[in-house]
């Protein structure tokens, strides 16, 4: 009965990350200058929006922001997935708690990852516009005094 009872709690606790952390987080959003468009992709629904601004995402997401604006060349900033030290602890945690039940929980939804870089902050640079080249005048030769005038 009581294997039944602590299978039971493991399996309730789900994972400790998962519990202490969640399955998403904001990650927020801002560019130099401000008024950019921000594409996220790789969410189930991409999502757009101006910058300063703030989304949320799963944890175990492969997200990249791209920022676009006219007058500036758009950048594309991937994000990676890391495992800070509250992270590391709560998926530790299932050692104790939710042993591989919660260990597979926290992996299949990253709750022990954390994207980065997070703030994301961009500085736009200006498109080059190749200024348009003038077309050279043709010289017309010098009117050549005449001999004997």
């Amino acid at each position: 009965m009581r294997l039944v009872g602590i299978a039971a709690l493991g399996v309730m606790l789900g994972g400790c990350a998962s519990v202490t952390r969640g399955t998403t987080e904001n990650i927020s959003i801002s560019s130099t200058p401000s008024g950019v468009e921000a594409v996220v992709s790789g969410l189930e629904v991409p999502t757009t929006c101006t910058t300063p601004c703030s989304v949320v995402v799963k944890r175990n997401a492969d997200i990249s922001i791209t920022f676009q604006k006219e007058g500036y060349e758009p950048q594309i900033v991937p994000l990676s997935r890391d495992i800070p030290t509250s992270g590391a602890a709560g998926f530790a945690g299932n050692l104790l708690l939710g042993g591989v039940v919660g260990m597979g929980v926290d992996a299949a939804t990253g709750a022990a990852t954390d994207h980065k870089p997070n703030p994301v902050i961009v500085t736009m640079q200006p498109t080059v516009r190749a200024r348009p080249v003038a077309p050279k005048r043709q010289r017309t030769p010098a009117a050549s005094p005449e001999a004997g005038t």
